[in-house]
């Protein structure tokens, strides 16, 4: 037996502004924002066990059929590491899809710090660190494209995810140096998954997820009766944030998503009023669908100040940067 190992950074995402257009054909809701990476991340560990008698040039018939098992492990004993997790789909649609002739074993071990069901795109996250690292493992050499492809058909955040490691994790970046969509921010489109690079923001930050969690779906469809008082405008945004100018962002910092989770979950508007008196020159704003909130700071000496605040309202803060 052959044993490959690889260890991928799966890094959270905020959203720097979120704006909810509408219903597309098949149910998913248009969206308009800028995804930004940050530094706080999980570890996943993918290893290949190949069996003896594994032909990846094996001709038609029988032999073409996946040979392949899967397992999954985590630290956080709470979550699932069967086929409802995302990183056991992400090996399940690789060897689907490039595991013809393989035979052996799939090995998926993620070390959790990101927050579970938290507007912060874990799961996602390493779901894409497992299609990165599958195609490492196995040399397929699929560029951004492909895998981005390939992370649409398992989730919204996947392709972004994707596109993120890529740029900042050191064991994928120098693969895909010259790979356009490799990209620490993103303006999103339709779903989600259309995607153009932009300049990212610059900050130190902290998070704070209250000990709830909040459905996605339920956000979404709550936000579609939702009074809606101001919108960010997303272009503007974009060419502030290639002159870094820190008024034009904060203004757009807008996520049509509070509209509804904040009337809904009064612990969420409890959290971002006590960091939004902790960040008193920085703006505050929830992450997705939340219950995630994050505050801009003006130093790492700050936000590691905030942040010790913040633990003794929700034990999960981190303090944090974005991905450079």
């Amino acid at each position: 037996m052959q044993t490959k190992r690889t260890e991928i950074r799966a890094y959270a995402k905020i959203n720097l502004c979120l704006d909810v257009k509408g219903l597309l054909p098949g149910g998913f809701h248009e969206v308009h924002m800028i995804m930004q990476q940050i530094l706080l991340h999980d570890d996943v560990a993918i290893r290949w066990e190949e069996e003896d008698g594994s032909d990846s040039g094996a001709g038609a018939g029988a032999q073409d059929a996946p040979q392949i098992r899967i397992s999954v492990g985590t630290n956080r004993p709470y979550l699932p590491t069967d086929r409802r997790n995302l990183a056991w789909q992400a090996a399940e649609l690789m060897a689907e899809e490039y595991g013809k002739g393989r035979t052996g074993r799939i090995r998926v071990d993620m070390k959790k710090r990101i927050p579970v069901a938290a507007g912060l795109a874990g799961g996602s996250s390493n779901c894409a660190a497992v299609i990165h690292g599958i195609n490492q493992l196995w040399d397929l050499g699929l560029d951004l494209e492909e895998l981005c492809r390939l992370g649409s058909r398992l989730g919204s955040d996947v392709p972004f995810c994707v596109m993120g490691q890529a740029a900042a994790d050191p064991v994928l970046a120098p693969a895909f140096a010259g790979d356009p969509l490799a990209c620490h921010c993103a303006v999103a489109s339709g779903r989600g998954t259309d995607l153009h690079p932009v300049q990212g923001l610059i900050s130190d930050l902290v998070l704070s997820k209250p000990p709830i969690s909040v459905s996605t779906a339920e956000a979404y469809r709550g936000v579609d009766e939702a009074e809606i008082p101001e919108r960010p405008n997303v272009e503007e945004m974009v060419a502030a944030l290639e002159q870094n100018d820190m008024t034009v962002i904060e203004k757009n910092m807008i996520n049509v998503l509070e509209n509804f989770t904040l009337k809904r979950y009064p612990i969420v508007v409890y959290t971002k009023n006590k960091m939004q008196e902790l960040c008193k020159q920085g703006k505050v704003l929830m992450s997705g669908s939340g219950p995630t909130v994050f505050g801009l700071c003006g130093s790492k000496e700050e936000a590691k100040s905030i942040c010790e605040q913040m633990r003794e309202v929700n034990r999960e803060s981190f303090w944090t940067r974005t991905t450079r």
